[in-house]
């Protein structure tokens, strides 16, 4: 075998002809707000034509997109449509600053900064002199934050962004329909948008405030990191809408508070990225609902009658910074600076990063939210993680209750993130890095890749998840393959008949494919539990119970991959029995020992109605009245492989941290306790002794970690501010030490 030279020209001459009908097909509709939890909005802003607009390249512009026709017309297409964009100043907030200080809450704050600082000087000024002091102050604050948006710049960036986008996207795919709710709800209802969007890259921030330019929708003021404030784009930023979160405001510490609030009152749209930051792994990350708590706060106190909340899905074929690798190789963060963004706007220009999709899911109403912030469906749940202990109803507690204010708040993010990440597309990228990978990691033909790539598109459609590119399965794979031609290896047989495609098996190349197949884990995330909790069942005995825990067995699986509550309870609440599982009626005959049923029937409330289900129908019942089998054919035992699979890098980690734990003596800091175990991983991984070398990720050993203090295995005490990690007297005994490896083993079956 030899390597192929001839391969990348062909590749270039398969994707250049993909490009041309990539936006051919109609993708189904993704993107309604829960039937459960907001059956109010549901049909608020949807109608039945809406699924049918179809999807738009937000990038390509024409004359026909223009009120011109004609030769100039062709020539100034971009200029003509960006001048035409409904952009005015009288759009934004005005005062910001003025309007905020002059609140009675930052009045009352600033008059108690004073007193305090005469109480312990006495020798202060006069009392007048002292608040004018504190008010320069928290002034000099504020502007430092606060947006300033600039109609003209808006203009000038579209006209830019749309030269730059071409230069290094295929494509920017919209579903029209989509925009269509989101415009409506902006134009006709009295209520403030928040766009709560997953975190991808720093281009996010940039690609929605294009997007609803291009739509005549009104600019959003985003919360941005401090990070990024930094000379010239920090201007920019602010300009574009742009305002930077302090941790407080100096003397007055509710000063971020009181600045989204007047951007409320003054009907303003927000853009928040829950996450806090970008995801380094590919799935989204736990969810901060710092500023989210703030909205929440300001509609319950009154001062806005309303709010609606937008998820926004994004996905990219290939992102902008590259690879993570850096970061999953334990190296600090960089802080970002001028001359870092102008090399990374140099080297996009190098490069195509194909194509991106961006879904805004249907606006749903927080006021209606909020009084079902637990659904029926996750109260059970609650109840059976928490050892039977009952929730109370919503509507029974009032959000001056801390605690029961926090879960409210929380659950509310983590519905959000989960309703973006459902919407998101999945791309070309995430697909064949997934099946180099958990199916082909040894190598396959491109023939059989190709095949095996049209078989996972079915799958994924069948679980209403949309794909973000059409054409041809074998040119989409080559045009996957080029973007990812860091991560492979192409040779060929002896007589150049057919492609062999192999992963690297480097560290960089492995960190970098789970990245991107990361892309499709909340896919499938729901059949891998199942299928381990089913072979769990089979093999292990309810060890949790030894430890005076008492989790279901069907709960086993998802408490050990780290899944939130929330998160569980969506993934049973939308699982739509695929081919490889088999519904079967209590009366049937009795099953062969190769088809074993599950040893008893699902949980009440596992039971699910889909949206297309007539009201009065008896499905609900029906379906309480079924066992679940699996399926023994060839075909579906190799899917519950590639299950299997999916989540081995995760089990792998945990495998890994179960006998590192045996070397915690003594109580150490996490910090360094994190280190250890990472290196421990790492080199497990760069002898060859891990058979996923993707399982010493960073993000996989700070999720153990976490994950092991979660489950009682490590206990947390501070000494002098600092976090120290112990065993827990339960795990102390070496036998329960082995006890757990070997539970965790027992999803490990490859």
């Amino acid at each position: 075998m030899h390597r192929h030279k001839d391969f990348p020209s062909v590749l270039r001459s398969v994707t250049n002809t993909w490009k041309d009908g990539l936006l051919n097909r109609k993708r189904p509709f993704v993107g309604r707000c829960c039937h459960s939890c907001t059956p109010q909005s549901q049909e608020r802003l949807f109608n039945s034509s809406i699924p049918s607009l179809g999807l738009r390249n937000v990038i390509y512009i024409n004359e026909t997109h223009t009120r011109h026709r004609g030769w100039l017309a062709r020539r100034l297409s971009y200029i003509l449509f960006v001048l035409e964009r409904d952009v005015r100043k009288d759009m934004f907030a005005r005062n910001m600053v003025d309007n905020v200080l002059n609140s009675s809450k930052v009045q009352c704050a600033i008059e108690e900064v004073v007193s305090e600082a005469r109480a312990e000087d006495q020798e202060a000024g006069t009392h007048q002199k002292a608040v004018s002091k504190v008010t320069r102050k928290a002034r000099s604050l504020l502007q430092e934050m606060v947006a300033n948006i600039s109609p003209s710049l808006i203009r000038l960036t579209g006209w830019t962004l749309l030269k730059l986008f071409n230069g290094f996207f295929w494509s920017i795919q919209i579903h029209k329909g989509q925009l269509e709710m989101v415009k409506k709800a902006a134009t006709e209802h009295n209520a403030p948008l928040v766009f709560l969007p997953v975190h991808k890259s720093h281009i996010d921030y940039l690609l929605i405030t294009f997007i609803l330019f291009c739509h005549n929708i009104k600019a959003p003021h985003i919360a941005a990191g401090n990070n990024l404030n930094i000379p010239i784009f920090s201007t920019l930023i602010r300009k574009l809408g742009g305002f930077f979160i302090r941790r407080k405001l100096d003397e007055a510490p509710d000063g971020k508070k009181d600045y989204t609030e007047e951007l409320l009152r003054q009907q303003q749209f927000l853009e928040v990225y829950l996450e806090g930051t970008r995801s380094r792994s590919g799935k989204p990350s736990p969810a901060r609902a710092g500023m989210l708590s703030i909205v929440v706060d300001v509609m319950c106190a009154g001062s806005i009658p309303d709010v609606l909340i937008v998820p926004v899905g994004i996905s990219y074929d290939r992102i902008i910074e590259g690879n993570y690798n850096s970061e999953q190789l334990g190296k600090p963060k960089k802080n970002e600076s001028l001359w870092g963004v102008a090399c990374g706007v140099f080297r996009m220009l190098r490069k195509n990063y194909g194509c991106v999709r961006v879904d805004f899911t249907q606006p749903f109403s927080l006021k209606v939210r909020s009084t079902s912030l637990l659904s029926p469906m996750e109260q059970p749940l609650n109840q059976a993680l928490f050892n039977g202990e009952e929730e109370e109803h919503p509507d029974s507690r009032e959000m001056s209750d801390e605690p029961w204010r926090r879960q409210v708040i929380s659950n509310l993010a983590k519905h959000v993130l989960f309703t973006a990440s459902k919407s998101s597309a999945i791309m070309s990228t995430h697909i064949v890095a997934c099946l180099l990978l958990y199916k082909h990691r040894q190598g396959v033909l491109l023939s059989k890749l190709v095949e095996d790539f049209f078989n996972m598109k079915e799958e994924i459609l069948s679980r209403d998840f949309d794909l973000g590119f059409s054409g041809n399965s074998e040119d989409v794979v080559m045009h996957a393959l080029n973007l990812l031609g860091n991560c492979v290896n192409v040779t060929s047989t002896n007589r150049n008949t057919e492609f062999i495609i192999t992963p690297k098996n480097t560290v960089p190349a492995l960190f970098e494919l789970n990245f991107y197949s990361n892309g499709l884990f909340h896919v499938f995330i729901a059949d891998a539990i199942i299928v381990f909790s089913y072979y769990v069942n089979l093999v292990s005995g309810p060890l949790l119970a030894t430890w005076g825990r008492h989790v279901p067995k069907w709960q086993s699986a998802a408490v050990l991959v780290n899944l939130s509550i929330p998160y569980i309870c969506n993934i049973y609440r939308s699982f739509s029995y695929p081919a490889a599982w088999c519904c079967v009626q209590e009366d049937q005959e009795e099953l062969s020992p190769s088809e074993e049923p599950w040893p008893k029937k699902f949980p009440e409330p596992l039971s699910w109605r889909s949206d297309e289900e007539d009201e009065d129908s008896d499905f609900g019942e029906e379906q309480r009245d079924r066992y679940l089998k699996v399926s023994s054919s060839p075909e579906h035992q190799e899917f519950f492989t590639f299950l299997q699979r999916v989540l081995s890098p995760v089990m792998e980690a945990y495998s890994g941290a179960a006998i590192f734990v045996h070397s915690l003596l003594s109580p150490m800091a996490e910090r360094e306790y994190t280190q250890k175990l990472f290196r421990y991983l790492l080199t497990r991984t760069e002898k060859g002794v891990a058979a996923y070398g993707e399982s010493a990720t960073h993000y996989l050993v700070k999720n153990t970690v976490k994950t092991f203090k979660e489950l009682g295995v490590l206990k947390e005490r501070y000494e002098d501010g600092v976090c120290r990690l112990e065993l827990s007297a339960t795990f102390q005994p070496q036998a329960n030490r082995n006890k757990l490896l070997q539970y965790i083993l027992g999803f490990s079956l490859l």
